[in-house]
């Protein structure tokens, strides 16, 4: 967790749950797991269990003492709906980010299934927050496609694609229902190639829907060399719902709520 991040889309990121397990190509070199695994072992560490998945719930109110509104990505190091996070703890994550409702939350999943159906049923609370996004990942045709059509069933205010890492051709996309694409090649030692041909058909294709277009980066070995640069120019579009800071203000540190959380033994 850090309240202060990297990734060009985000302000910070808040990790209730570390670790995950891989089920499609996107994941094949997954950064969080080769993070965390360089730590397994390592008494007292984080990531002593490396990337098993591990509930962090005296992270669950940290975004609640960030007190400027921020853009947060949700689990950065894991998949908020992985099969064996119990619903009832994506509801405790859930009641945070209601609570801590001044802050934008970005909900990245591969379980695209999971989440529409609890966001179709006994979350459908969560699902109408208009501070939290909720998106998938996309890196092929075979398994992001059907990624973003379960995403458009799923009723969520805020709707988004990180397409990242971009390993095909995506081919014709359906953005009805879609409120911000992200497009970014992979990066590091074994870097699978992007082809700019690929991206500049998704930037048209957002372009011709009127969905706001973020291009990441083209990644690499080396992305710092790389860069972000699409025909000249960054493309930093974000979707238009966004509250601006001053609209979103903290609760007071004298309300009960405030006072209770601050109060338990998480904050204590």
């Amino acid at each position: 967790m850090s309240d202060r991040s990297a990734i060009e889309w985000t302000d910070a990121t808040w990790n209730p749950v570390r670790g995950c397990v891989k089920v499609s190509p996107g994941c094949k070199h997954c950064y969080a797991e080769t993070f965390a695994e360089r730590f397994r072992g390592v008494p007292g560490h984080p990531f002593e269990q490396g990337f098993d998945l591990r509930l962090v719930p005296e992270k669950l109110h940290q975004p609640l003492r960030w007190r400027a509104p921020r853009r947060i990505f949700v689990n950065s190091m894991s998949d908020l709906f992985q099969e064996d996070v119990p619903t009832e703890y994506i509801a405790d994550v859930g009641r945070v980010m209601q609570a801590a409702s001044w802050h934008t939350y970005q909900v990245l999943t591969k379980r695209h299934d999971r989440m529409r159906d609890l966001l179709a049923g006994e979350l459908s609370w969560l699902g109408r927050l208009r501070h939290v996004w909720f998106g998938v990942s996309v890196e092929d045709r075979h398994h992001g496609l059907p990624r973003i059509e379960a995403l458009r069933k799923t009723p969520a205010t805020i709707r988004f694609l990180s397409i990242e890492p971009l390993l095909e051709d995506l081919g014709p996309l359906n953005l009805g229902g879609i409120h911000w694409v992200i497009v970014g090649g992979e990066s590091g030692p074994c870097a699978r190639p992007m082809k700019r041909a690929w991206v500049l058909s998704i930037r048209d294709q957002c372009g011709t829907a009127l969905v706001p277009f973020f291009f990441k980066q083209w990644g690499g070995v080396q992305k710092s060399r790389n860069g972000r640069l699409l025909d000249g120019r960054t493309w930093d579009d974000i979707p238009v719902g966004e509250r601006k800071a001053a609209e979103a203000e903290p609760t007071r540190s004298g309300s009960p709520r405030h006072r209770a959380l601050a109060n338990s033994p998480e904050n204590l």
